[in-house]
């Protein structure tokens, strides 16, 4: 990383933070010397936001379409104008190394996104057009969104977000997540150099600000990305506004290697399906089902790769994975692993801490030889251990794929692509990957069924979902 782009990271840091003394010390992931310091709202900072927002909202719906659009194309080439700042803070804040599907991969995202949704067009549907009425459903704004974001990839789930939110029509108040709000800030800032006033506040906070935004009375929709328990909490402090919501809530995404798949041939998308950010991604493979017939062979070929991949500091360009973002989840990715070693599962490379990279470094684990009911298949591990389970029997793997009360996202693997789409339909999940895993498109909706949350997200149904629908029904129009 240049010198200008840590001056340019600084410089950012600077406009955000709070002042000496005051705020959140936060650490850089991968050394754990502190960054910065970031606000910390309170309840009332927050109301104070909301407000600001609500009044703001019906002008910026009345620009229209068009000058929307124009406004957040100008906010996407405003990230791009300042990415390798808001890279190399992220870098340090998150842990994701720079290279690689990581920091600079994420900034890239965040103005693709945006750019698709300025320009993606929802049309209005005519239900009814005869001789004797006209019947037309229309999509308007719902009002103040409330975005709640995680830890894991803060800027661009913020941006799936605040970026269709804006587009129809939509204020937004942001609130990161407590480990990863100083990127979140920067990125608001600067796309605030030209979206008028008020019309996105981000808010960093705490626990009881999350609260009160999910149960603000003024708060007409909420999105939110992060565990299911912590959804669940939202769907019951969001009962008394009513607020509309979209979860995107967690996974356990199962992979499945059909009999005679060639291991070659998909090893290397299968190694980054489960340990892109080091395995801390909503949508990553977190338990991999393989074919008697070539499970040897797969196990082998993703060990090699694990053992082969460059770990340690984000910023040194040759690294592609980093740490784990956060204690906690360093814990639970060491206790499931030591639970796996204590059932007698073979671990075929990592296992282990890498304290010689840093406090919070995990080595690539690939664990074969492991029971379907081991706590690292069943619950979900979000970091750098992957369990590969053999089976013989098809219909067991996709019963034991299916088994868990999560469904976000789910992969089939075969060297007949054919064979896997037929399979697909098996999966309960909210997408269903072929011969690859975790690939998203911004004009492709994404959302999860059983405990993943609901509602989608991307493209046109995107933009739906964080509307609210009116129809307009009428005589007939005149030919």
């Amino acid at each position: 990383m240049s010198d200008s782009a840590a001056s340019a990271a600084a410089a950012l840091l600077a406009r955000i933070q709070a002042p000496e003394g005051a705020g959140r010390e936060i650490p850089d992931a991968a050394t754990r010397e502190v960054i910065g310091r970031a606000p910390v709202a309170t309840v009332d900072h927050l109301d104070d936001a909301i407000a600001r927002a609500k009044a703001a909202q019906p002008g910026w719906e009345a620009l229209g379409h068009e000058k929307r659009s124009a406004l957040l194309l100008a906010a996407a080439d405003a990230i791009d104008a300042n990415a390798e700042g808001l890279a190399h803070l992220l870098s340090r804040e998150q842990g994701k190394p720079l290279n690689g599907p990581n920091a600079r991969f994420e900034l890239g995202a965040c103005s693709a996104w945006l750019r698709t949704n300025a320009t993606t067009v929802l049309e209005s549907q005519v239900l009814v057009d005869d001789d004797t009425m006209h019947a037309e459903l229309v999509y308007k704004a719902a009002g103040v969104v409330g975005a709640i974001g995680p830890w894991n990839w803060p800027l661009m789930i913020t941006i799936w977000q605040i970026g269709p939110s804006l587009r129809m029509g939509n204020t937004v108040v942001a609130k990161p997540s407590e480990y990863t709000p100083l990127s979140v800030l920067a990125m608001i800032a600067v796309m605030n150099e030209v979206l008028p006033d008020d019309v996105l506040i981000g808010v960093s906070g705490d626990r009881e600000v999350g609260a009160r935004l999910s149960s603000h009375p003024d708060i007409d929709k909420i999105m939110f990305t992060g565990s299911t328990a912590t959804g669940r909490r939202i769907i019951e402090s969001s009962a008394g506004n009513l607020a509309r919501l979209t979860l995107e809530l967690g996974g356990n995404d199962a992979g499945i290697v059909l009999p005679g798949t060639d291991a070659a041939a998909i090893a290397e998308d299968l190694f980054w399906g489960a340990f892109i950010n080091t395995g801390q991604t909503c949508a990553a493979m977190k338990r991999l089902y393989v074919h008697d017939s070539v499970y040897d062979d797969v196990v082998d070929a993703l060990a090699a790769i694990a053992g082969s991949v460059p770990m340690g500091n984000g910023l040194d360009e040759g690294n592609v994975l980093g740490p784990l973002q956060n204690r906690p989840q360093f814990d639970i990715v060491s206790r499931l692993v030591d639970d796996a070693k204590s059932r007698g599962a073979r671990i075929v490379t990592g296992g282990e801490a890498a304290p010689e990279l840093g406090e919070l470094f995990y080595r690539p684990t690939i664990v074969a030889d492991i029971d379907n009911d081991a706590a690292l298949v069943q619950e979900e591990q979000f970091g750098p251990a992957l369990p590969v389970i053999r089976y013989t029997d098809v219909d067991e793997a996709f019963t034991w794929a299916n088994a868990v009360d999560v469904g976000l996202g789910a992969s089939v693997w075969a060297s007949d692509p054919e064979a896997a789409r037929d399979a697909a339909s098996r999966m309960q999940s909210g997408t269903v990957w072929i011969n690859s895993h975790g690939g998203l498109h911004p004009m492709v909706p994404f959302g999860g069924v059983k405990s993943s949350g609901y509602g989608l997200e991307f493209g046109v149904e995107g933009l739906k979902s964080v509307a609210v629908t009116q129809v307009v029904s009428g005589p007939a129009r005149k030919a």
